[in-house]
């Protein structure tokens, strides 16, 4: 069977550094909660506390951490921009009428099945998809911009230790609160494609492709039917792999 390629090396290596560094990032913030606020209850951040040396090394650690996930990013824009470009236009191109009739299909199948669709006198069939479902766009714009808003309000934060005056302490004061809910909306975000992307059956070959960076030619034409007529014309490698196309 034709396999098509939908993720280069580089996309791949983003896709998991992205992921180990929220991970990290996740379980340093909820650390820095006082244990009297904390969601997870006031043992989590002592706990942590503890083993980091005090809440100014755990800070310290979460800066780093911070630094370093935006580090990657740069890096990959750079040196992956063609990629980048390629996914930002994908991710922001939404057909209205298309990708909201799949998005409220897809829930009522996920969670009722196809009964209250043919109650309504609805077709269950899902509207046929781009490179991207409207599942993964609607995750991916949440993840972008709340990316963005993570690291403009961690560097403020920062950036505060070193020179900012009294006078900007309410600039401080919604850095802070904006990170937060940058944060919480991100990790629900994140719940569902995990759910989506690693434990629904009939996304386990886009997950393994973040793995091998191909799908099989049945899954393209059926989850992905409109990228699939796109491509389905392109020559396979000898591996028997379409490339992945840039070019639009």
């Amino acid at each position: 069977m034709k396999k098509y390629q939908r993720h280069s090396r580089l996309d791949i290596a983003i896709h998991w550094f992205n992921a180990v560094l929220w991970i990290l990032l996740m379980f340093t913030g909820l650390a820095l909660f006082k244990p009297e606020l904390s969601p997870l209850g006031g043992w989590y951040p002592q706990a942590v506390r503890s083993l980091t040396g005090g809440g100014g090394n755990l800070l310290l650690i979460h800066e780093i951490l911070g630094g370093l996930w935006i580090m990657g990013l740069l890096f990959y824009l750079i040196r992956n921009f063609r990629g980048a470009r390629f996914f930002l236009r994908r991710v922001f191109t939404v057909d209205l009428p298309r990708d909201v009739s799949w998005m409220f299909k897809k829930m009522v199948l996920m969670t009722l099945g196809e009964k209250p669709l043919r109650a309504l006198g609805m077709n269950p069939e899902l509207p046929p998809q781009g490179f991207y479902n409207m599942g993964q766009k609607a995750f991916a714009q949440a993840a972008v911009f709340g990316g963005l808003g993570l690291a403009v309000t961690g560097l403020i934060m920062v950036w505060s230790q070193f020179g900012f005056s009294a006078e900007t302490t309410i600039v401080v004061s919604w850095a802070i609160l904006l990170h937060w809910i940058f944060a919480a909306l991100t990790f629900a975000g994140l719940l569902v494609h995990v759910y989506m992307a690693a434990i629904s059956p009939e996304e386990r070959p886009g997950f393994r492709s973040m793995f091998t960076g191909w799908v099989p030619e049945d899954y393209a034409a059926h989850h992905h039917a409109l990228w699939h007529e796109e491509i389905r014309h392109l020559p396979a490698g000898e591996d028997g792999v379409v490339p992945q196309r840039l070019d639009d």
